[in-house]
């Protein structure tokens, strides 16, 4: 099973049920440490998934402020991020189409793009041998929708990491030093650190801020849509954690 794949067993609400049953596995030989393992997988599932642990965890990972005119106009392109694709999508007759969070992002790319005249760059790859890279559909939808023709098409990377490395790959020569970079709020960190450490100036242009959930009595009660929300910055935060140990070694 390859590192991607494990993610799967440690995070939400796989991880918090491998807890409980191995607490249920346990049992017999040590009831005190079983009752505590099933009660820690049932708490922590509950606790993630109310409004106001979500957004504990996501906006602990927001460090960037919105772009500042000032800072946008420093910029010699923009760097559009995907975040996914939905799989046969049959409302826009395309077959394959951006995920709702590669839409958001290509919706502020497109606008920063009509307000500062600068390119842009679209950067994703395929994760399972698909027909069309990732890029492939966001720079359909930029031309059909938003009417902007991407200046680099980058296809061939898989994750964060290689978003930066492909990207800085394809902007090699051409005297692009200064990036606008966009994608979720929650994302930019790792994402910043990734393309600096490719050797290109990011400037973060964050999109789809965690808004606070208030402290009324439903900021308390579990709902489906938060632990959602909640496995995606845990997501998060493992991998900026798997990024610090690979750059320790």
């Amino acid at each position: 099973m390859s590192l991607s794949s494990l993610q799967y067993l440690v995070l939400p609400p796989m991880g918090n049920i491998l807890l409980a049953l191995l607490g249920a596995l346990l049992w017999r030989g040590s009831r005190g440490l079983s009752l505590t393992l099933m009660i820690a997988g049932l708490l922590s599932l509950l606790l993630i998934s109310t409004p106001l642990v979500s957004y504990w965890l996501r906006h602990g990972l927001e460090v960037y402020p919105p772009l500042t005119p000032t800072e946008a106009k420093r910029g010699q392109a923009i760097v559009i991020l995907g975040g996914g694709r939905n799989y046969d999508s049959p409302e826009f007759g395309w077959g394959d189409a951006p995920s709702n969070t590669t839409w958001r992002r290509l919706a502020y790319g497109a606008l920063l793009a009509k307000q500062y005249d600068l390119p842009v760059l679209l950067s994703g790859g395929r994760v399972h041998k698909e027909a069309l890279a990732e890029s492939q559909l966001m720079a359909r939808a930029m031309r059909q929708l938003f009417d902007i023709d991407p200046a680099w098409v980058e296809t061939q990377s898989r994750d964060t990491a290689e978003n930066a490395t492909e990207s800085a790959r394809l902007l090699g020569g051409t005297g692009v030093q200064r990036l606008l970079l966009v994608s979720q709020a929650w994302h930019l960190p790792r994402a910043v650190a990734a393309f600096e450490h490719a050797g290109l100036e990011a400037i973060p242009a964050p999109t789809e801020f965690t808004a606070g959930p208030g402290l009324g009595p439903l900021a308390f009660v579990p709902r489906a849509y938060y632990l959602r929300q909640s496995t995606q910055a845990l997501h998060e935060w493992l991998g900026r954690l798997v990024y610090a140990l690979q750059r320790d070694l």
